[in-house]
């Protein structure tokens, strides 16, 4: 019952050998490197800096002041990420390890990649937010954001479908029932621990925590839900979930700007339009379509795509941060870009032909740029040379994902062609 089994692509086989030899170096290196990293966000971790990026919001002259000593450091000196906060484990990077790992098992039918999947998944066992009744995840530090801080031990529904995908996965292998039971409580947490504001006749946004103050408008936030409660209905068969699901997909398909694009959020604050989020949003609409055969969702994503291959990337193939930035940049290019990138192209293979190329693209620089001798990837381009520690959740996780699935996906080709 994997999420990742119906769509098959053919590669060529120095592809598949460069992957191979790409995803052994990193699990490696992640071996020796351990399960926690620094972040994006250790920066603004702290009281103290998560206090002047709050500054920043309010007083935006006397906060640019303030944060650009920080902003220096993020940009010119990244290693200084060790002074301002500590290495930590983030519950979206161990999901995404444990889905890596699942997808290697499968595709090698090797125990020790299904043990250290079933590992991830343990692990997610004990950080669960415990103030809960139901199994959910969020961020292990308050997080500042432009609405207010949101504080570790928050759920975040941008975090919690990607934990139920991984027990899905793992599930798919081994049938245990442990993992089913946390997959059900994980949909009732996302049924009912979130509010949802009425937007049009047909459609509602939901907040991005529980509580509903907090970034209602976000239009990832609502892609993530809507997929999360109608892999759910299908799972369980259950139509509550499926009716609460379809109000937040309208809200994605009627946030769609006219040439395709979606802006990060419907509130009139931050329409920017980037990379990795728009990826976000496609992802969710390819596998529910995938789910349901829904013809708004297939002309969505013929739209999106078509924004998406004229306007995120470069002349080059080289996936752009933004089409439409929020602010100053202080680096060039992104990995989670690059991560998020293969993750929908693995989705949506064979439908378009320039995306298929794109991604194929893509794939070559992670192998013979992004990539680092001992295993693991560079985070970001900047300015000035590269961003080279190591993020599990900003997105060595993530991009070692994508390399798992589409060696899975190129193994079931193979296999369908025998």
């Amino acid at each position: 019952m994997g999420t990742e089994v119906s769509v098959r692509i053919a590669v060529g086989p120095d592809v598949i050998t460069g992957v191979s030899s790409a995803v052994d170096r990193f699990c490696g290196w992640l071996e020796r490197y351990g399960e926690t990293s620094y972040d994006f966000q250790t920066f603004y971790a702290s009281d103290l800096c998560r206090n002047i990026k709050a500054l920043y919001y309010r007083e935006p002259l006397l906060g640019t002041l303030a944060v650009a000593p920080i902003i220096f450091c993020e940009a010119f000196l990244p290693s200084a990420r060790r002074l301002f906060w500590k290495r930590q484990r983030f519950p979206i990077a161990d999901a995404h390890f444990a889905m890596g790992f699942a997808f290697l098992s499968r595709y090698l039918n090797d125990e020790g990649h299904y043990r250290r999947a079933r590992h991830f998944l343990q692990v997610l066992e004990d950080t669960r937010c415990s103030a809960y009744e139901r199994y959910c995840w969020g961020y292990p530090f308050n997080w500042g954001t432009v609405g207010g801080t949101i504080w570790k031990g928050t759920p975040l529904i941008t975090t919690v479908p990607y934990v139920y995908e991984a027990f899905r996965e793992v599930y798919a292998i081994d049938n245990d029932s442990r993992w089913w039971e946390i997959m059900r409580s994980i949909a009732e947490h996302g049924l009912h621990d979130y509010k949802d504001f009425v937007t049009s006749k047909r459609a509602a946004s939901c907040s991005y925590t529980p509580f509903p103050e907090r970034s209602a408008g976000v239009i990832n936030a609502n892609a993530y839900r809507a997929f999360l409660l109608t892999q759910a209905a299908t799972d369980f068969s259950d139509d509550r979930y499926r009716e609460t699901a379809a109000r937040n997909l309208c809200f994605v398909l009627e946030s769609q700007n006219s040439d395709g694009s979606w802006p990060y959020a419907r509130n009139g604050r931050r329409n920017f339009i980037d990379h990795f989020h728009t990826c976000f949003v496609m992802k969710a609409l390819a596998k529910i379509e995938a789910l349901t055969g829904d013809a708004e969702c297939t002309s969505a994503i013929e739209r999106g795509i078509d924004y998406y291959v004229r306007n995120l990337f470069d002349e080059h193939g080289v996936p752009k941060p933004f089409s439409r930035p929020p602010r100053l940049i202080v680096y060039r290019r992104e990995l989670y870009d690059h991560a998020e990138c293969i993750n929908l192209g693995m989705l949506l293979r064979g439908r378009f032909e320039k995306l298929d190329r794109l991604v194929d693209g893509v794939v070559n620089q992670v192998l013979t740029v992004w990539q680092r001798s001992q295993g693991s990837f560079r985070s970001r381009k900047l300015l000035l040379g590269w961003d080279n520690i190591p993020m599990h959740r900003w997105a060595q996780a993530q991009l070692f994902r994508s390399l798992c699935l589409l060696l899975l996906r190129s193994g079931q080709s193979e296999n369908l062609s025998a």
